[in-house]
């Protein structure tokens, strides 16, 4: 499934973020400034900063819309992509099913996760109108707690995996951890982008 704003379902989206043939566009660069997706293998010192990068997240986070007004929050980071504020509310939404999912796989045989709808979420009202205080400061706490597990794992505890039944198959958590040391880069991303793009410093 791909979602009304263009992004693959995660947090397995190896399957529709694999090599493109085409050069980029400017769509392209904008929806995916720091590039698609790519997992390719593991070892331990890659999931040491993968672990690193997700514990950076919310200070980046709060970093890139330091000083926003209402109106730029309010702005689409690209043509007919989300606002500002809607992409700040989607990474605790995202992360928090993340994390849920690391958990189950780490408790449960190979369980079966539940997918969402992470569009639709996006149009709900404390998403496209809640102030980005509250997102900002729930992926700060949210962090710390995953943080604190990812810092106990060990090598076999990442071969752990769970079903993903929108994608059929299997997903390990080293490939969970890699995902979502992408995904908040690349969130991050297209609002400093288009920061740049627009002057706001």
């Amino acid at each position: 499934m791909v979602p009304r704003d263009g992004h693959p379902a995660l947090p397995a989206p190896v399957a529709e973020q694999m090599n493109s043939v085409d050069a980029p566009s400017v769509d392209e660069d904008q929806r995916y400034p720091v590039g698609r997706f790519r997992f390719r293998d593991s070892d331990e010192r890659r999931r040491g900063q993968w672990i690193e990068e997700i514990a950076a997240t919310p200070a980046h986070l709060r970093a890139a819309v330091d000083r926003l007004s209402a109106t730029q929050l309010d702005t689409p980071y690209r043509s007919g992509g989300w606002t500002i504020r809607q992409v700040v509310h989607h990474l605790p939404d995202s992360h928090v099913n993340a994390y849920l999912r690391m958990k189950l796989a780490l408790t449960e045989d190979e369980p079966t996760i539940k997918p969402y709808d992470e569009a639709v979420w996006a149009e709900l009202s404390d998403s496209r109108a809640g102030p980005i205080e509250v997102s900002l400061a729930f992926l700060e706490g949210l962090h710390q707690r995953w943080v604190l597990l990812l810092r106990t794992l060990r090598g076999p505890d990442f071969d752990r995996r769970f079903i993903h039944p929108e994608h059929g198959r299997a997903i390990g958590l080293d490939e969970q951890l890699a995902t979502y040391a992408w995904h908040g880069r690349h969130h991050v991303a297209q609002i400093t982008s288009l920061r740049a793009r627009k002057g706001w410093n």
